[in-house]
């Protein structure tokens, strides 16, 4: 589990290896994660997009960004949450993911959220540090 706080949006981040959509011999390797976005503050805010830095265990980089996430864009009021679980598809055993959320309050005001980074790696490989 992975998590950080971002001006009292709290995000967290649980990865999961998907061995049944994976085919190793063919290259092909993809994870499911699921996050949680938590307010902990005092004031309204939605998601308006996302931005993904997703590398790979080559160093292979791509950036995905859109708006909202699976296809919506969360109202979160103070102490409420929103979970949503999405996929990331990998031609190596091994990777890392690292984001923001584009949020904005009911005011119009616009500030960036952190996704904190995190690994994605087969269960039982062996490592390497990029």
């Amino acid at each position: 589990m992975y998590r950080t706080t971002t001006r009292s949006i709290q995000v967290t981040v649980k990865p999961n290896f998907l061995g049944d959509r994976s085919s190793p011999e063919e290259s092909r390797f993809f994870w499911a994660y699921t996050i949680e976005i938590v307010n902990l503050g005092l004031e309204t805010v939605q998601l308006r997009s996302r931005a993904w830095h997703i590398t790979d265990g080559n160093g292979r980089a791509q950036d995905v960004t859109g708006p909202g996430v699976v296809g919506k864009q969360p109202v979160l009021k103070p102490g409420e949450s929103f979970e949503y679980t999405s996929g990331c598809p990998l031609t190596t055993p091994s990777g890392i993911m690292v984001g923001t959320y584009a949020m904005e309050t009911e005011d119009g005001e616009a500030f960036d959220v952190a996704i904190p980074a995190f690994s994605l790696d087969v269960p039982n490989a062996s490592r390497q540090l990029n």
